[in-house]
């Protein structure tokens, strides 16, 4: 399953896919605009997987797209209150202002969020979110910080569930489109025991 668009200057793209023998995928994505000036991007991993894992997913997606405006530490608290009496999840968002080039992110769990450039041995590690510990609709700390970092042209903001294997970062081909490198880093490094999903969002420099 792949999904992809633009959102200002941001070329992104979704491949996900169920634990093998499954139908329905724990995993779920969020790219949706924030007023023009911002894209707000995460990925939601249902604990476990299944349906149980698929529906506290979408309940989460369904809170930030509706509340996308929000502050990030706001937004995970609506979530955890979304989430009580579900199986929970690990969420890491991130929002990309288009005009200050300013990236902001948020993990609570074990979903990964990494800006990588291309360098001249391949992709070159720039920042990495700081993750929480936690599940979200069922325990999460009381401080919420937010990190940041800037994000300019030809950067590629990498958001991974745990079912992708931690060496996904290994072999871009920064020469594909956000959808060719999101489905090649499914593809090569999905693990067989877990859903999977990996979000690429690179910044072209320039709106469609």
């Amino acid at each position: 399953m792949v999904e992809h668009g633009w959102l200002g200057p941001i070329e992104w793209a979704v491949a996900r896919r169920p634990r093998p023998g499954e139908k329905v995928c724990g995993d779920q994505s969020i790219a949706v605009d924030v007023n023009g000036a911002a894209a707000l991007f995460g990925v939601l991993d249902g604990l476990g997987h299944g349906a149980e894992a698929a529906a506290a997913a979408l309940r989460a997606a369904e809170v930030l797209s509706r509340e996308r405006a929000a502050p990030l530490g706001v937004l995970i608290r609506r979530c955890h209150q979304a989430l009580t009496g579900t199986r929970g999840a690990a969420i890491t968002l991130a929002r990309i202002d288009f005009h200050t080039g300013t990236l902001n992110w948020i993990g609570i769990g074990n979903v990964t969020a990494n800006l990588v450039a291309k360098g001249p041995a391949g992709a070159q590690l720039r920042s990495s979110a700081l993750l929480t510990g936690g599940i979200v609709g069922y325990r999460i700390p009381d401080a919420l910080p937010t990190q940041e970092a800037a994000m300019g042209p030809g950067d590629l903001l990498v958001i991974a569930s745990d079912g992708i294997a931690d060496d996904h970062l290994d072999d871009i081909d920064f020469a594909g489109s956000a959808m060719v490198i999101a489905e090649r880093m499914l593809n090569c490094h999905s693990r067989d025991a877990d859903d999977a999903l990996v979000l690429a969002a690179r910044h072209r420099g320039s709106s469609t």
